[in-house]
């Protein structure tokens, strides 16, 4: 928890940022049971903007504030699909900045409706791919550099985003574990947390297994198990996951596998998590579990596996708890108990 000069109140978080991070591990008790190892998740959706953006937005602010790249009065410009967008405006606004955020407008309006109601500006703009010049990300950075004052956090390349997982997550969960953890798994958006927490278990020790667990349609599958980024597999509706590049984050984590997960099963896991353990989650948690459990049936009972539960399910209703959606999507969840494991 962070600390202030004069503080009185040492369990007390002082402001906003002091109550980002220490997150509980949460066992998912019919997993855990079906696999026979301790299947964990990271409820980063607990964080005070509800993802586990919140520590990459505290870190780049921070990272940007020591530096003197962002000073007071400045603006804080990002391309986001909404979480970290979310993280920024809100330690944003505890430290008296204002934001400006460049938003792909295939992403949920869940998400830059909140981003309009914490007082950022949103700028909607077509997708494209990061190799065009109008790719959400390139356009942030010229607004950022239009604008007095301007700083852009540039969340996938910023390696300041790693090294605060590594300062932070990567701790709690040995910590919370016990030093007992014997696998790690999660998604990629940015990079960040993969990279940090892989760095900092494999420090602590190296026979930790990291995996990444990818959707079909991104790169990072591709990039861990062949070495390059060209397979092209399908699509997913998952939303904030998938890259398509190794960014300066990815380029620092030590992964050891990588899987593909299917959007049905993923959509499996998030009603499982719904139905059976009161969770409401996002796609991306879902992937995450998918991917936990799939490694404990592969290496056997007795794993200490710990994985990220990123964000709630509200920033979805729309689509992934709107049953004409999946229908649409031909996504509809059909299992009444574990059966969807078969899947893996």
């Amino acid at each position: 928890m962070a600390e202030e000069a004069g503080f009185p109140f040492p369990a007390v978080a002082p402001g906003l940022v002091g109550a980002i991070g220490n997150t509980p591990l949460i066992r998912l008790r019919r997993l855990s049971e079906a696999t026979g190892s301790e299947i964990l998740g990271k409820a980063e959706f607990m964080n005070p903007g509800g993802s586990v953006k919140d520590r990459a937005a505290l870190a780049l602010i921070e990272d940007a504030e020591r530096s003197g790249a962002l000073r007071p009065g400045g603006v804080i410009v990002e391309g986001t699909a909404g979480n970290t967008g979310i993280g920024l405006a809100l330690v944003g606004l505890s430290k008296g900045y204002r934001s400006v955020f460049i938003v792909p407008d295939n992403f949920s309006h869940e998400k830059t409706d909140l981003l309009k109601t914490l007082r950022a500006e949103v700028r909607r703009v077509p997708p494209k791919p990061y190799k065009d010049p109008e790719n959400f990300q390139h356009v942030a950075r010229r607004t950022a550099e239009s604008i007095p004052g301007g700083w852009w956090a540039n969340q996938f390349d910023n390696t300041a985003n790693r090294d605060g997982h590594y300062r932070t997550t990567g701790p709690e969960i040995w910590e919370q574990t016990g030093g007992r953890v014997t696998a790690f798994v999660a998604s990629i958006g940015s990079g960040g947390t993969i990279a940090g927490v892989s760095r900092f278990l494999k420090e602590r020790n190296p026979a930790v297994r990291t995996v990444c667990a990818d959707p079909l349609g991104a790169a990072m599958w591709s990039w861990f198990k062949h070495g390059h980024t060209d397979f092209d597999d399908g699509d997913s509706s998952a939303e904030g996951i998938g890259q398509g590049r190794v960014t300066k984050n990815v380029a620092e984590a030590l992964v050891d596998d990588a899987y593909r997960i299917p959007d049905p099963v993923a959509v499996e896991f998030v009603y499982h998590l719904l139905r059976d353990e009161g969770l409401y989650l996002g796609l991306s948690s879902g992937i995450n579990l998918a991917g936990a459990v799939k490694l404990a049936r592969e290496r056997g009972p007795g794993q200490v596996i710990v994985t990220v539960l990123c964000d709630g399910g509200a920033r979805y209703a729309s689509k992934l708890f709107n049953s004409v959606w999946l229908k649409e999507q031909g996504l509809t969840p059909r299992a009444a108990g574990l059966e969807f494991l078969n899947q893996l």
